[in-house]
């Protein structure tokens, strides 16, 4: 591997990480991850990739991101049908819950969920464990079922269904995707600057930091990043405000076409055992 594919490689490690525990709270497994991150892939390569600004052809696609030309086709596929692929594999939890609340074997009279002794032959949840989930000690499973709240152990060493959905940390639909969009738009800054035409001016982004601070200064800072980056966000509003393409002008015949522009600004964090990998 050469340098500069080993230092790209990286630094998509470096970039990875926050996506990464983004998808570990929601419960996305790396094989679904890898689905949408494939489906990513053809997309940019489709949009971005073209000859004299025509989507890229299969052949081109596939040989830019190393998949068959049957594998392109069938990604694209699914990005034409669903607007962005949508994969809906389940993870081993949320496979174990579905069962328990649709095998026949483990409902009770009502079609609900029924009480489980821990262990025993079916039913059973060491007997549901070994149907649906696999190699995964049982005791593991029900230990992360308990702590999210999908179910709950009894008093008499018995466990009960609560919620047949499985999500590790509960979040907002709309601050998730706002989550994404905000990666999105510096990712977009820093691809930019990395692979423009040397005639365009690079995109502001900077970095303010200090790898030596005492932690009882966080509330301090956090107090004048507050006032400060407050402040000066808001004056960028207040210009970008003056600035604005009215509805009556974007309806002029001769009106151009308008442009998302803005600034934003982020808080940075780490602890010195983190970063050096303790």
């Amino acid at each position: 591997m050469d340098n500069t594919k080993k230092a790209v490689t990286r630094a998509f490690r470096l970039l990875f990480r926050p996506i990464a525990q983004i998808l570990l709270h929601a419960g996305v497994t790396w094989r679904e991850a890898a689905e949408h991150g494939k489906a990513t892939f053809v997309d940019v390569a489709t949009r971005e990739f073209g000859i004299r600004g025509r989507p890229t052809n299969v052949s081109r696609v596939a040989m830019l991101t190393g998949f068959t030309r049957r594998e392109v086709r069938r990604l694209r596929d699914l990005l034409e049908a669903e607007g962005e692929a949508s994969f809906e594999k389940m993870n081993t939890a949320s496979r174990l819950l579905t069962a328990w609340w649709q095998d026949p074997d483990y409902l009770d009279g009502d079609g609900s969920p029924r009480t489980l002794p821990k262990e025993g032959p079916a039913p059973s949840f060491e007997a549901l464990c070994k149907l649906y989930v696999g190699d995964v000690p049982p005791s593991t499973v029900l230990k992360e079922l308990v702590h999210v709240g999908s179910v709950a152990e009894t008093g008499e060493g018995e466990v009960e269904a609560l919620s047949r959905i499985y999500m590790p940390v509960l979040m907002d639909p709309a601050q998730m995707l706002r989550s994404g969009s905000v990666l999105q738009d510096l990712g977009e800054t820093v691809a930019y600057n990395l692979h423009r035409d040397t005639s365009q001016p690079t995109r502001f982004e900077r970095r303010a930091i200090n790898p030596n601070i005492s932690p009882e200064h966080i509330d301090a800072f956090r107090a004048f990043i507050e006032q400060e980056g407050q402040a000066f966000l808001e004056r960028v509003d207040d210009w970008l405000t003056q600035h604005e393409t009215t509805s009556e002008q974007r309806e002029e015949p001769d009106s151009r076409d308008t442009v998302r522009l803005g600034l934003g600004a982020y808080w940075i964090e780490e602890s010195s055992n983190k970063r050096n990998g303790l």
